[in-house]
């Protein structure tokens, strides 16, 4: 294929994530309703709540600096970038240069550093509660992240996430070991670095309990719309690059693939969305002085993956 069809497809992925990123949540909310013998607000709800937010508008606190006013577009713009570089049909893309654990990490942190400012920026008590629990929790994950990048690393020899997706779904099939321990890890920062529980509750504004929802009372409108918009961008590719890591199979490794990359990407996401729904209705939020022994048993897992593949050579 061209490089021109090359760009354009890239375009067409990054434009299909932030599409369906709301959809994505939805089916999430949705399942958990079910769970609960809840009918549930549906799965296009979360496009209901951008379309009301976008409608009105924004109020603004007198102190708010500018820093406040550009942090949603910064966030969004970032997690968007985000996705760009994340393998979800294909691995040879305009982006796969670019495409290194390492930018991938730093580009999450932008988005959190900007969040946290903007929470502080106003100086109210929630949201300097909330910022310094969300660098508290990041301080802990990002470590964990880059183990688990790295134990990646390890089997393809490179820290692109190309050459990683490609090296994992070549055929023939191939258990390694080591993987099982970073997708543990993998599954514990996953659910930290996105609120989910047992780290945070997303339904709750208890402020005991709540950490992203505490960075975000102050935002109305297109603001808050932005960054919503952006956490389920964040939630989309933090599962699409689970699923590239640890279930690569069935990604087209050829452009001619792609029907049946795109089928597979489809039931891969809905049985994750199945996966994290029962998952979350039986945990409890666990206290916030838990966080650091959860994230440090993440962190153990990850290392212990690294270990394990230079040991034995799985």
């Amino acid at each position: 294929m061209s490089k021109l069809m090359g760009i354009l497809f890239q375009l067409f992925q990054s434009l299909l994530v932030i599409a369906f990123a709301p959809l994505w949540l939805g089916w999430i909310n949705q399942c958990r309703a079910w769970l609960l013998n809840a009918k549930g607000a549906g799965v296009f709800q979360p496009y209901r709540q951008l379309r009301k937010l976008f409608s009105k508008d924004a109020v603004l606190a007198e102190n708010a600096s500018p820093v406040f006013r550009t942090a949603p577009y910064v966030i969004f713009g970032s997690m968007w970038l985000a996705a760009a570089m994340v393998p979800i049909f294909v691995p040879d893309l305009p982006y796969a240069p670019a495409a290194d654990v390492i930018a991938l990490t730093g580009v999450f942190a932008v988005a959190r550093v900007f969040l946290a400012l903007a929470a502080m920026d106003v100086g109210t008590a929630f949201g300097g509660l909330g910022a310094r629990r969300e660098m508290f929790v990041g301080f802990l994950a990002e470590p964990a992240l880059l183990m688990v990048f790295f134990a990646a690393s390890l089997i393809s020899q490179s820290t692109s996430l190309s050459t990683i997706v490609k090296t994992l779904a070549h055929p023939p099939f191939v258990f390694h070991p080591s993987l099982a321990f970073a997708a543990a890890a993998f599954l514990m920062v996953f659910l930290a670095e996105n609120a989910r529980l047992p780290v945070d509750n997303p339904r709750t504004h208890l402020e005991l309990t709540m950490i992203h929802e505490a960075m975000v009372l102050e935002y109305s409108a297109r603001h808050l719309a932005l960054i919503e918009w952006a956490s389920s961008i964040k939630l989309f590719t933090y599962t699409a690059l689970g699923i590239a890591l640890f279930f690569p199979y069935g990604i087209a490794l050829t452009w001619k693939g792609l029907p049946i990359a795109f089928l597979a990407l489809v039931l891969k996401f809905f049985l994750a969305g199945v996966f994290l729904a029962v998952f979350e209705t039986l945990c409890a939020k666990m206290r916030l002085f838990r966080v650091p022994e959860f994230m440090g048993m993440a962190f153990l897992l990850a290392v212990l993956s690294m270990f394990t593949h230079v040991l034995l050579g799985s």
